[in-house]
């Protein structure tokens, strides 16, 4: 039976750490919502991450039944667990499925570096402590998973955001598939779209786009954001509209991000899309000085920024269902139904258009909706999209985002 998962737990969304915001591969197909498969839902639960200097977050196992047999592991990427994205909520959700299901044996593994060796490293660990059910977010865990699955043919991989030709690439093969391994990928052309179209529709007419990397998943955001703001314009009539776009080249803020951030908030920029694990910090320390505006992403993000940089600061995050992955996940291996997901790779997106609250990808449910677009705009922009009146494309081969109702200033790299 499926359970609502809010867009808060959709949140709890990437790219992004993602390095976050996920797969390094993209389909070149024109999408519509209303044709992402979706599996079972369930809620997420989060809860404050642990001190870093902690690696364990376990009890001693006191379920009864199939869960009593299993041990979960989580193996963070380029982040630490407490980067307000990818490796967060994904740690949040392990560690509270298994405090409600009887406090059953769970532990985080850091790398100690950026490398498949590192990661392999930490797995091997991992299993060596006896954890069979691994966890890894981004999709710079493929080659880890394809050097690893066949190893331990018993311990079972949840994977967030590796797509199946991340997973050719890494293993050399076509449609590589193990029994052992399940991953989601998600539509970010979708949540990236909302938060184009909600923030013009809101009045704003200087927007920014702050990649992290390059990869697809985080240009599925950004592209998906010019699309939303340029739909949006064109509806108002609005011919003023301008977007900057442009990459950190890396998951994380720093003085340069933030100088060159500094300079388009200075230069008008009233919003900015900051998608990419923790370089959020930078546009949010520029939009600080000049009572600027941010959209969160992967996660909902607005108390934390609102929190450290300013009350109303955060307008809305373009979120993704990352919990509510790993609750149907590790709820299918309790249940003895990973049959049901076993070597597959999902594409999730909207499943609903009436029920936004099933769906895997959404904005937040603290987005600050106005007279000039409500929240009963946007169930409406839901809807639509689900019905396939308006579609998004997840085309990400060119290498820049086009555009015919607004102008766009593609810086490229920042460094």
């Amino acid at each position: 039976m499926k359970k609502k998962i809010t867009a808060m737990v959709l949140a709890a969304a990437t790219a992004l750490t993602l390095a976050a915001c996920g797969s390094s591969s993209s389909d070149t197909a024109s999408t519509t919502a209303g044709t992402a498969a979706a599996e079972e839902t369930s809620t997420a639960a989060s809860t404050a991450a642990e001190d870093t200097a902690s690696t364990e977050a376990s009890t001693t196992s006191t379920a009864s039944g199939d869960a009593s047999d299993m041990k979960i592991a989580m193996v963070t990427d380029y982040g630490d667990i407490t980067d307000q994205s990818f490796n967060q909520i994904t740690y949040e959700a392990c560690q509270q499925w298994a405090a409600d299901n009887g406090g059953i044996d769970f532990k985080y593994y850091k790398p100690e570096g950026d490398s498949t060796a590192e990661r392999d490293a930490q797995i091997d660990m991992a299993v060596a402590d006896g954890y069979n059910v691994i966890v890894t977010p981004g999709y710079a865990f493929a080659e880890a998973i394809t050097d690893e699955a066949d190893m331990y043919p018993d311990v079972k991989f949840i994977a967030l955001d590796v797509s199946q030709s991340d997973l050719d690439t890494a293993s050399g093969e076509t449609g590589y598939s193990k029994d052992n391994v399940y991953s989601a990928v998600y539509q970010e052309e979708l949540p990236g779209y909302m938060a184009g179209y909600a923030a013009v529709k809101m009045g704003y007419k200087k927007l920014g786009f702050l990649g992290g990397m390059a990869v697809p998943a985080v240009m599925r955001y950004g592209y998906g954001f010019v699309q939303g703001a340029d739909d949006a314009a064109s509806e108002l009539g609005e011919t003023d509209v301008e977007v900057k776009y442009a990459y950190g080249n890396q998951f994380y803020g720093d003085a340069d991000i933030t100088s060159a951030m500094d300079t388009w908030y200075a230069g008008g920029t009233e919003v900015v899309f900051a998608c990419g694990g923790g370089i959020y910090t930078s546009a949010c320390e520029a939009a600080a000085k000049v009572d600027g505006k941010v959209i969160g992403v992967d996660v909902d993000q607005k108390e934390t920024i609102d929190s450290q940089y300013g009350d109303g600061m955060c307008i809305t995050s373009a979120c993704k269902g990352l919990a509510a992955t790993v609750n149907t996940l590790l709820d299918a291996i309790r249940d003895g139904k990973w049959d049901d997901y076993a070597g597959q790779v999902q594409n999730l997106g909207l499943v609903s258009g009436d029920d936004l609250s099933l769906n895997y990808v959404g904005l937040a449910d603290s987005t600050v909706y106005d007279d000039t677009f409500t929240e009963d705009d946007y169930k409406d922009l839901v809807a639509k999209m689900y019905s396939g009146e308006i579609t998004v494309s997840n085309d990400t081969t060119a290498e820049e985002p086009t555009a015919d109702n607004i102008s766009i200033d593609y810086q490229g790299n920042i460094k």
